[in-house]
């Protein structure tokens, strides 16, 4: 029993060693981005272009839901007017930028961990290094500048679909005329919350992205391993994405 547990945090500070150094050579081709800017622009088609429809999704359902709450838990303890106050700040603040990353992290950090996974187990990545190709700068460094620059981006566009959602339930369903909530939302909204916010999801965005590569880097046993990378990953990208979010949170807000 004490072995295994040698074994696994012997393993654990072993991927993290591995994870810097994965991270530091791709800061070492930051240099790069001009020169590789089709392959960036190309993961960013892929990381927020295709993403639209799915985060719109989420985010008018998570704005309707958000106004139901908030309507129940206020009323009769303060005014419904300051609904549009208190479903915003929520929104901008967490809702729109977790459910965005935790969406990314399920969509694109599995969807690149998958995709290097394979290459890995095919040797493809093997035959890029014979052809004195750096496997870092040609696959992980293109995906993580492009996912780090578009979840700020996703992130707002997720919050505003969410404040309409939480506009349209508002006004259709709980009787608040839309100035009204309006009003609520220009009283609430500072602009030091949206550049919280913008930080939040760039590190999210950071993190979704090196998490994949790195786990997509690591995969081993052929198509199963494959699988249980697409797993890891997301798991691993879920908690850390809540794990940032609390210290970001202290940081950026709540200090």
């Amino acid at each position: 029993m004490v072995k295994f547990a040698f074994i696994k945090i012997q393993r654990f500070f072993s991927d993290i060693g591995n994870f810097a150094v994965l991270f530091v050579n791709v800061i070492l081709n930051l240099h790069r981005v001009f020169k590789d800017r089709k392959l960036i622009i190309e993961q960013m088609r892929h990381v927020g272009v295709n993403s639209l429809f799915l985060v719109a999704i989420i985010g008018i359902f998570t704005g309707a839901v958000s106004a139901m709450q908030a309507a129940y838990q206020i009323k009769g303890l303060i005014p419904l007017t300051y609904l549009g106050s208190a479903t915003t700040k929520a929104i901008i603040i967490e809702l729109g930028p977790v459910l965005a990353a935790i969406v990314l992290a399920g969509r694109v950090g599995a969807s690149i961990s998958a995709e290097l996974g394979t290459m890995k187990v095919t040797e493809q990545i093997d035959a890029l290094e014979a052809m004195a190709i750096n496997p870092v700068r040609y696959l992980a460094m293109p995906r993580i500048v492009a996912t780090t620059i578009v979840m700020p981006l996703l992130g707002i566009y997720g919050s505003a679909i969410a404040i309409f959602g939480s506009y349209v339930v508002s006004s259709a369903f709980i009787g608040i005329s839309g100035e009204t909530f309006m009003n609520g939302f220009r009283r609430a909204f500072e602009m030091q919350d949206l550049w919280a916010a913008m930080v939040k999801e760039l590190f999210f965005g950071l993190s979704i992205s090196s998490i994949g590569c790195f786990v997509g880097f690591s995969t081993t046993g052929g198509a199963e391993g494959v699988g249980l990378s697409t797993i890891k990953s997301f798991v691993i990208s879920a908690a850390m994405i809540l794990i940032l979010d609390y210290i970001l949170w202290n940081f950026l807000i709540g200090l």
